[in-house]
């Protein structure tokens, strides 16, 4: 039984020609060898391209075995190489079915919880102890505020004891004594010389006087007794204006005019 003229015509068309030559080597087909040399074992088939319609004879195809899916001539692979051991071919996506959506698979996770807030620790300031040079020692003042010595020493850069004296105040650390009240917030001074000076005050605004060291000679001339001191100060001015020209003498201008340290200052 004879096969189909189209299937005929096929296998005529894909088998090459006997006058052509391999295109790799030029050897002709017909004369090419069917076995290997050494051996009864027969050579490939001559493979005819499709591409460039040449043939590749059996010698070439058995020592190149890339030249029975690639074309040298095209430069194109004309059969799909097989993959690496180990790899599969990725599946089809039309092929891949996904689950049916629920509610819960189409609600939105929750957003996380934003981060706790940093708190930043505020540097506590030290303790300013006003010093009492009557009483005060650094010891007594190590075991009043419960410090150390040698940190006081060191926070205050305070080197002997004896120094203590020449400080008005100590700075007692935080760290040792955080946000606890001074035991002495306040300077420490003498009756006597916040006695004096009020009277100097006093004595500056009710004689309308400026100048600072005016004030102090008047106060002591008069045993800081206020009132002797502004009658003094009265008797003066009294005297400048009844001789005038006495006190123009001597350069100064008066008391009247913030009492400036001409007159009798100079002579002073």
């Amino acid at each position: 039984m004879h096969p189909p003229p189209q299937q005929l015509k096929a296998s005529l068309q894909s088998m090459p020609a006997t006058g052509d030559a391999c295109c790799t080597c030029a050897v002709l087909l017909a004369t090419a060898p069917r076995y290997t040399s050494g051996s009864e074992k027969p050579l490939p088939a001559p493979r005819a391209l499709p591409c460039c319609n040449r043939t590749i004879c059996g010698s070439c195809l058995y020592t190149n075995a890339r030249f029975a899916l690639y074309c040298p001539y095209c430069q194109t692979s004309t059969a799909a190489a097989p993959l690496p051991s180990g790899l599969r071919t990725t599946r089809d996506k039309s092929s891949l079915v996904l689950p049916p959506r629920t509610a819960s698979s189409s609600t939105p996770a929750p957003p996380p919880p934003p981060p706790p807030p940093v708190v930043l620790e505020e540097k506590a300031d030290d303790t300013i102890h006003h010093l009492d040079h009557a009483t005060d020692t650094l010891t007594s003042l190590s075991l009043a505020y419960n410090v150390p010595a040698q940190v006081l020493r060191a926070h205050n850069n305070l080197p002997a004891d004896h120094l203590l004296p020449a400080r008005r105040t100590l700075r007692i650390p935080a760290s040792h004594y955080p946000g606890s009240p001074s035991l002495s917030p306040h300077p420490v001074e003498a009756a006597d010389e916040i006695r004096r000076k009020a009277a100097l005050r006093r004595f500056m605004v009710a004689c309308k006087v400026a100048d600072y060291d005016v004030a102090t000679l008047y106060l002591e001339q008069a045993g800081h007794d206020l009132r002797a001191a502004v009658e003094s100060w009265e008797a003066d001015a009294a005297w400048e204006r009844a001789h005038p020209q006495e006190t123009a003498g001597l350069g100064g201008k008066g008391k009247g005019k913030g009492a400036t340290r001409g007159g009798w200052w100079k002579i002073l």
